[in-house]
């Protein structure tokens, strides 16, 4: 007997997946513009399922939505580039998306800019205590686990530079301006790869940082935003293995 699809997550899945492809197939086909209720008429889709499915499609830009109608996106055309066509959005963006529903924390991967950091891609947790942030917000290095990160693989010419130049404000009690201090965590971060920070930016959050580098260049870094409540031994040992795994897909291009 076959296993009913209700009480089979697997079964369930695969057949969201087939009918999100049958959606794509269909706009495509149609070469013009269409309305929910045609594709749901035409694909035998629940209206109350088919909603769902579309705003997901919409979302991830594979789908635009004008109006009552739906026609292709520019994600779609991004499926089709060729080798070397991706942006370093395109490549962190699904690998940021599966750590957080991974850990249900915040994750982000940030790039340098200046002495600041930019999160180019972030998802944020869906428990009700969590930490956010929006792409393209800069944020200063120094209080930030990514920024941490960024910093320790910096070459030391750089890093005298930073100091020259950054001004270490104070976020919280806690952020840490003193550069004899952040140098010395910088030494730390150095020897195990991980850059934490402990409520310098935010009260009640902390974070863990890994710095992003392929052939020896540094791209960017994962961090991942922990309120303290939830920031146990356990967590933190599930994220840094996450992390490692997650910088080496990147690493390996």
């Amino acid at each position: 007997m076959a296993a009913d699809s209700q009480n089979n997550p697997a079964t369930s899945s695969v057949k969201s997946a087939t009918r999100t492809l049958d959606i794509i197939e269909y706009v495509v086909a149609a070469g013009r513009p269409l309305v929910a209720q045609e594709i749901s008429t035409a694909l035998a889709i629940p209206v109350s399922s088919l909603s769902y499915l579309l705003s997901t499609l919409v979302e991830r830009g594979y789908l635009l939505r004008q109006g009552r109608r739906y026609t292709t996106g520019p994600g779609l055309e991004r499926l089709q580039a060729r080798s070397g066509g991706f942006s370093l959005v395109d490549r962190v963006a699904p690998l940021v998306r599966t750590l957080r529903v991974q850990l249900n924390e915040t994750v982000s991967f940030w790039v340098q800019n200046d002495w600041q950091v930019e999160p180019i891609a972030t998802e944020s947790s869906e428990q009700a205590l969590r930490y956010a942030v929006e792409t393209g917000t800069r944020l200063p290095m120094h209080a930030l686990a990514s920024g941490k990160a960024l910093l320790a693989a910096m070459p030391e010419e750089e890093l005298d530079r930073f100091f020259a130049q950054a001004k270490l404000e104070r976020f919280t009690p806690a952020t840490i301006t003193s550069e004899a201090k952040l140098r010395k965590q910088l030494e730390e971060v150095r020897k195990t790869g991980f850059a934490y920070t402990d409520e310098e930016y935010s009260l009640g959050i902390t974070g863990i940082g890994r710095v992003v580098a392929i052939d020896q260049e540094m791209i960017g870094a994962l961090s991942v935003a922990i309120p303290k409540v939830r920031n146990n031994e356990a967590m933190q040992m599930r994220a840094k293995d996450l992390m490692l795994r997650t910088a080496g897909l990147l690493e390996a291009g």
